[in-house]
């Protein structure tokens, strides 16, 4: 049976007048920041038109901060590799070639999976062709240059993408600021930090969410877990955390349909790189754990005003979400331990038994679920008091729920360690705090702890199996160990143990670590 690809994407064809060298460097920079593994930029034009000019802008920006990087001329070694950058690059000059034999020992279509590459005198290419492909050409003289650039593929959407944010960032105080790439991929958030203009500020790009395939009931994975679906969630969920006292980053500007919004910016002193740098994180951990034993005596809205005509309304993180996530192991986990699909019987256990943990998670009141309060997500501020030293991000996929998931999110941390003895003192002192406000039934806490700091590892394997399997990520295998040792803790309280026997018997604790 074949299938018919899908239609192309049409060319994008823009044009551009630099004034000055200068101009053409910002450009180069400017295209940097939307590159990925597989793009392929073509430089053409006569001697001396800026080929090499915006190259090596586009190269230096892909290692920002390092202004005085070396970036010499593939004139005579024809491919130059730079690894340093945030991405591979490749900077080829095909001005000395004269064969297509010639180009193949290059061995450029093999580099390109994993790598940006420029290329000037692309007209040695011949018939060589590329999906995702930006054709730039100069012209002029003087220092005035003419730039046409036309899109095909990837590069399609990113120079729409950027014309959308060059013209929200203008109609804001920050108009004249330098973009430099901050964080994000290929998928549909990522992040700039704008500097130049007053104190750095955080250009958040986040369109709306695309809907994926229908996975139950007709609805899409996105839709049963109640994730984002575009930036309103970032805004209200700030804004609410802002006023009532959390250090969320404060939004200096949107643009809701555009999926834009300028952001505070709380710094880089991220709780995970302090615990890898081994830096001493009693007095950072503890004040997180504040927070959150704060945020479970308020009452929190389920909807919240953005804008006069505008208003967010958060899910509950009901047991449909908790239990689509939880299949995360049997749907792709379980095919990267064993080589084939989970069968019907085992996966019905497993559905049962969650079927009967889950309801216990479902709190009478709930408060608000950030979800992933972890160390990568949380800020220290040590010269700010009380609950404002702990800056909050990645809040858009914050629902209503259990009080202890945060916690069990904090203390089981995927991406670094955080001992046991460590993390029970922790639990302990949030669970005094929780004591000393007020009544607090710290038996049905534990059990809560204990079903959904399972439920969110298993998640986690999940989707870790995932972003090895379908998006080639598997730099995160290395944590499953981790994640296994933290689901294999909470199997052991009482009210797992149904669950803890269904593990024991398909995917014990030796399987799970030996497949990472």
């Amino acid at each position: 049976m074949t299938h018919a690809r899908p239609p192309e994407t049409p060319a994008l064809t823009l044009t551009r007048i630099c004034h000055s060298p200068e101009e053409l460097e910002a450009l180069g920079a400017e295209l940097s920041l939307f590159a990925r593994p597989g793009m392929v930029i073509l430089l053409k034009g006569d001697l001396g038109t800026g080929k090499s000019t915006l190259a090596r802008a586009f190269i230096r920006a892909m290692r920002a901060g390092h202004s005085d990087f070396d970036i010499p001329s593939p004139t005579f070694t024809l491919v130059q590799s730079y690894d340093e950058t945030r991405l591979p690059v490749l900077h080829a000059d095909l001005y000395r070639l004269t064969s297509d034999a010639e180009i193949s020992e290059l061995g450029l279509d093999d580099m390109l999976a994993m790598h940006v590459m420029l290329v000037e005198w692309p007209e040695r290419l011949l018939a060589r062709s590329w999906p995702d492909v930006l054709l730039v050409e100069l012209s002029g003289h003087g220092g005035q240059r003419q730039v046409q650039m036309t899109a095909r593929g990837a590069w399609v959407q990113a120079l729409q993408r950027n014309q959308v944010i060059s013209g929200f960032v203008a109609a804001t105080p920050w108009k004249s600021a330098t973009r430099t790439f901050l964080e994000g991929d290929a998928s549909f958030r990522r992040y700039e930090t704008l500097t130049g203009a007053g104190q750095p500020v955080i250009l958040m790009d986040m369109p709306a969410r695309p809907d994926g395939p229908p996975v139950r009931h007709g609805k899409p994975y996105s839709a049963i877990a109640h994730l984002a679906e575009d930036i309103r969630a970032v805004v209200a969920a700030n804004g609410q955390l802002r006023q009532m006292g959390y250090n969320a980053p404060r939004v200096e500007a949107f643009d809701l349909d555009a999926g834009l919004a300028i952001i505070e910016d709380l710094g880089r002193a991220v709780f995970g790189k302090m615990i890898l740098a081994g830096e001493d994180m009693r007095e950072p951990m503890e004040a997180a754990v504040a927070v959150l034993a704060d945020m479970a005596t308020r009452d929190w809205p389920r909807t919240v005003r953005i804008t006069a005509g505008e208003t967010y309304s958060l899910s509950a993180y009901d047991i449909e979400a908790q239990q689509i996530e939880a299949d995360l192991l049997p749907s792709w986990f379980w095919p990267y331990a064993y080589g084939r699909g989970i069968g019907a019987d085992e996966h019905a256990a497993f559905e049962n038994l969650w079927a009967e943990l889950l309801p216990l998670t479902q709190p009478a009141k709930p408060v608000w679920t950030l979800r992933d309060y972890h160390s990568p997500n949380l800020l220290w501020l040590p010269e700010r008091e009380g609950l404002q030293r702990v800056g909050l991000i990645d809040t858009q996929d914050c629902v209503l729920g259990h009080p202890a998931y945060d916690l069990a999110s904090m203390l089981q941390d995927a991406r670094v360690d955080i001992a046991f003895d460590w993390a029970d003192a922790l639990f302990e002192i949030y669970c005094q705090q929780r004591s000393a406000s007020g009544p607090f039934d710290r038996a049905e806490f534990e059990t809560a702890y204990a079903i959904l700091g399972a439920q969110r590892a298993t998640k986690i394997l999940g989707i870790f199996a995932r972003l090895s399997k379908r998006d080639g990520k598997h730099g995160y295998l290395r944590h499953m160990p981790r994640v296994s040792r933290y689901l294999e803790r909470n199997l052991q309280h009482p009210a797992l143990k149904g669950l803890r026997q269904w593990y024991d018997t398909h995917l014990p604790a030796v399987t799970r670590e030996r497949v990472s």
